[in-house]
């Protein structure tokens, strides 16, 4: 495996690590210090994740257009580093949520470019383990955030605040990893720094590459924001300090099995993963929607990071393999688009649903969503299978 891609291995662990320490307490400073509702939580969540997913289509388009992918992503990733400062100082819901927006702006001007980096700087055959390496590293970043958070609330006493200072250390140490470990391969620049793009250059794209997006849409739907993993942690009886377990186990079985899953995609059958994985939230949803217990939210917890671990990295390979080599970041961005878009709608079902019928429904309504999806992917492999037969 190169080393910049692990590199950005790096990068990634070290930014999620300052993001699930502010993100595993997010839900709970709105909702205990600054008195927020469950519903307007789903809003700041949808909306973050939305304006990050629609800013990676420029992004992306923008490394296609100058050949170079490193510096857009390192300017995302230092907007991000700043915004964790905000956070402890944040005194409305308001602020918080353009702090979070901000936060998530600068997620969307890093992904598309170090995706398609990742892509530039891999051989075709290793792109799954690429993906799931970067995915693998990314979730330690994101299973150490949380566990640093129980350690800070329960050495302050429950003290959100207090303990959301720490994030900027590890997030400034992200950008500096970035910077001077992360080499982008001159060959790559060479053939897309004269690259021009129009509106035209979308009729480039393999009709399997839109099916890739529509499926990445539909599972996304099925799938809302893990602040609602949080509450439902909080609903089950956890106290606030331990509150952030939810995500150590999430995030564990997504390290475990990230990396895995994506090598064995690259020995064929990745939409077997994928169905694979939606089987797994349709359980892990069941699960957290009649949950009896904080042992059984955790249950459902690992589930929810199996789901992850199985379809995730496996997207992002599918997106690299029907790209062209001179759109792959503009490929990146409007996968993350329709994913954004998706990501809006969900949490702001999850949030309606939660506010009005309670914790059950929100769960029960994605399960219905994971059903549905599992079916429609069953038909369109029905429909290949029939066309190339």
């Amino acid at each position: 495996m190169p080393g910049s891609v692990w590199a950005l291995g790096l990068t990634s662990l070290l930014m999620d690590l300052a993001s699930e320490l502010v993100h595993s307490m997010l839900p709970l400073f709105l909702v205990s210090v600054l008195h927020s509702n469950i519903s307007t939580i789903g809003w700041v969540e949808g909306l973050a994740e939305s304006i990050a997913s629609v800013t990676k289509v420029f992004s992306g388009t923008l490394s296609d257009r100058i050949g170079k992918r490193k510096p857009i992503a390192l300017f995302g990733y230092g907007l991000a580093a700043i915004t964790k400062f905000a956070f402890p100082l944040a005194t409305s819901i308001a602020w918080v949520a353009t702090a979070h927006s901000l936060d998530r702006f600068g997620k969307g001007v890093r992904g598309a470019p170090r995706d398609a980096l990742v892509t530039d700087l891999t051989p075709p055959d290793k792109r799954g383990a690429a993906f799931g390496l970067r995915q693998s590293l990314d979730s330690l970043g994101s299973l150490a955030g949380p566990l640093l958070a129980l350690t800070l609330l329960w050495l302050f006493h429950d003290d959100v605040r207090r303990a959301l200072w720490f994030a900027p250390v590890p997030a400034m140490a992200s950008v500096l990893a970035m910077l001077f470990w992360v080499k982008e391969p001159a060959n790559v620049t060479a053939a897309n720094g004269t690259n021009r793009l129009r509106w035209s250059s979308l009729q480039e794209f393999h009709p399997r590459y839109w099916s890739i997006v529509a499926l990445g849409a539909v599972f996304t739907l099925a799938r809302f924001s893990e602040a609602f993993l949080i509450l439902r942690a909080q609903d089950s009886g956890i106290r606030i300090a331990f509150v952030p377990i939810v995500l150590v186990v999430m995030n564990l079985v997504y390290m475990l099995v990230a990396y895995p899953a994506g090598a064995a995609t690259d020995r064929g059958h990745p939409r077997s993963y994928l169905l694979a994985g939606l089987a797994v939230l349709v359980a892990s949803d069941l699960v957290l929607a009649y949950a009896p217990s904080p042992a059984v939210v955790l249950a459902g917890a690992g589930l929810w990071g199996l789901h992850m671990a199985l379809t995730q990295g496996t997207l992002s390979k599918l997106v690299a393999d029907a790209a062209p080599d001179s759109l792959r970041g503009t490929a990146f961005g409007i996968f993350n688009l329709v994913v954004g878009v998706s990501s809006l709608f969900a949490s702001l079902i999850a949030g309606a649903l939660w506010s009005a019928y309670g914790p059950s429904a929100t769960f029960l309504a994605g399960a219905i969503f994971s059903l549905t999806s599992a079916v429609g992917l069953l038909l369109y492999n029905a429909l290949r299978s029939e066309q190339t037969a």
